[in-house]
């Protein structure tokens, strides 16, 4: 078999600075070793694992760290960075390292004698570890031939996620690890987790049993085809999984509107104390909590608290999207009491972009996702130095169909083919949210018409590799045709690994 050689920066996010060098080439032999310090033993092993896979050889671990021909180098990448901590005031203790570089900044040296991995933070390591998984095959090879050079990277933005619609279709623990592993290996950080809406709550809340009774219950879900609800373990459980891939689970609990199913499973909730009737529809804006009773504060905060409890990561998302049947006022004495709850429990809160038409905690994170070329209550948000997190519908929404003959997805935002969720910039989405003003990216996937894992990898392959490199690469760096020629190359990766992708006509797949 003839040696398989990929060129060094075939890796999509695309890395910011590849300089290859061709006579630098490594040959993996028979004699392989991985060496790391004690603090990076576990991607030591991730590492060994994946050369024992692809070579079919054995790979002995070593625990000095200048041993073996893969080395693992913690506090090794003194690239000296522009950014520091104060131009970007995430609160995410993980964004930087103890140099004040991102955590995730990296490099990666190849040369003839050794493979060597350095970034100042195991999270580093594993975005390193991630760019040299794509330049290795995905099955097993005769011979490899790693490409010589260097490689530098750091990301553009410190989030850049997706989001997992878990309400209006559930889907269990193994499906989200599944899709778990595979954002990770694009660099894709954050999970956001839409747990409630109307039609199902999948979340196990102390003291509130009926919310996953009634609404993980037969016949909830669109069309009432999605039953079921993550308990409190499986949920922790879900937490750890992701965060051993240096993945923040971000959950959501939608409100004031969305919340048909809580009033179905609690009357005391609705305004007259009335039942109202289970709906599996896919209407949005008529159902809404009660800004004047103190039963919904005592019910939010118990779910606030609970659900902050269970999640390390900084961000607690509230929803707060198409509350139609919620009155101006009301809406914002609501988001007044609640927003606020986030903080008390040791969160940031992030909001769909309606939040910010309350007053905002100076934490608090509104999420644009609608299609209009501007929004003033966004910009009046950033400019009070509100970060923002970008998700336009018609450059993001991975519910959206492809094209016409889609067999899966909405089209109220457009068809959304892999060109369009590529070619755009976050910082030039609405004016007066510029760079500055920006967290990052997220790429939210709703679930009214899928039904299984092979549907949410269907629509979210390859698109979701765009919005990555969206997220990571500097604007400057990225281009269609370099895009186009690389994710071809991910085709054969994908489907070795058994994921459903998409095999959209304007790449000349692999």
């Amino acid at each position: 078999m003839q040696a398989l050689t990929r060129q060094l920066g075939d890796v999509i996010p695309l890395p910011v600075s590849v300089r290859p060098d061709p006579a630098a080439n490594f040959r993996i032999s028979s004699d392989l070793s991985v060496s790391a310090a004690p603090e990076a033993a576990d991607l030591a092993e991730q590492l060994a694992e994946l050369l024992r896979r692809v070579t079919g050889r054995p790979v002995s671990r070593t625990s000095g760290e200048d041993a073996g021909s893969f080395r693992i180098l913690l506090d090794g990448y003194d690239k000296n960075l522009d950014q520091n901590p104060d131009q970007n005031p995430d609160q995410n203790l993980d964004a930087y390292d103890r140099s004040g570089k991102p955590a995730e900044a990296y490099a990666i040296e190849i040369n003839p004698e050794s493979v060597t991995l350095r970034a100042g933070s195991n999270q580093g390591l594993f975005a390193a570890l991630q760019t040299l998984r794509q330049l290795l095959p995905e099955e097993p090879a005769d011979e490899i031939v790693l490409p010589g050079g260097r490689i530098e990277d750091e990301p553009r933005f410190a989030y850049r996620g997706t989001m997992l619609d878990l309400a209006r279709h559930f889907f269990g623990p193994a499906d989200i690890r599944s899709f778990i592993d595979s954002i990770a290996q694009l660099k894709i950080n954050h999970l956001h987790l839409h747990l409630t809406d109307d039609q199902g709550w999948r979340l196990e809340i102390p003291g509130w049993p009926r919310l996953t009774e009634v609404g993980g219950g037969p016949g909830t879900g669109v069309d009432g085809a999605g039953p079921g609800f993550l308990t409190m373990q499986e949920y922790a459980d879900l937490v750890a999984y992701a965060a051993a891939r240096y993945v923040t689970i971000v959950p959501e609990i939608d409100m004031p509107g969305h919340v048909n199913i809580v009033q179905v499973a609690y009357p005391e909730l609705t305004a007259d104390g009335r039942p109202v009737p289970p709906r599996t529809d896919a209407e949005v804006g008529y159902s809404s909590l009660v800004a004047g009773k103190e039963e919904t504060y005592a019910f939010v905060e118990d779910v606030i608290r609970a659900v902050s409890d269970l999640t390390p990561g900084p961000y607690l998302h509230i929803g707060g999207d198409e509350a139609f049947s919620t009155p101006p006022e009301d809406y914002r004495t609501f988001l007044r009491r609640v927003l606020p709850l986030a903080g008390k429990y040791g969160k940031r809160a992030i909001g769909w972009h309606e939040i910010a038409a309350a007053d905002l905690p100076p934490t608090a994170i509104p999420q644009y996702w609608r299609i209009e070329p501007a929004d003033g209550g966004v910009a009046q948000a950033a400019a009070a130095g509100h970060q923002v997190i970008m998700s336009p519908a018609d450059r993001t929404y991975l519910d959206m169909k492809y094209d016409r003959d889609s067999p899966l997805g909405l089209d109220w935002a457009g068809l959304l083919g892999v060109e369009r969720a590529y070619d755009w910039d976050p910082a030039d989405r609405l004016p007066g949210v510029g760079e500055e003003s920006l967290l990052g990216v997220e790429a939210p996937l709703w679930s009214e018409t899928l039904r299984s894992l092979a549907d949410v990898q269907f629509m979210a392959f390859p698109r979701l590799a765009a919005i990555a490199e969206v997220g990571w690469t500097p604007r400057a760096d990225r281009e269609w045709r370099s895009f186009r020629a690389r994710l071809a190359a991910l085709g054969p990766r994908w489907t070795a690994q058994g994921i459903n992708f998409h095999r959209s006509p304007e790449i000349d797949w692999l």
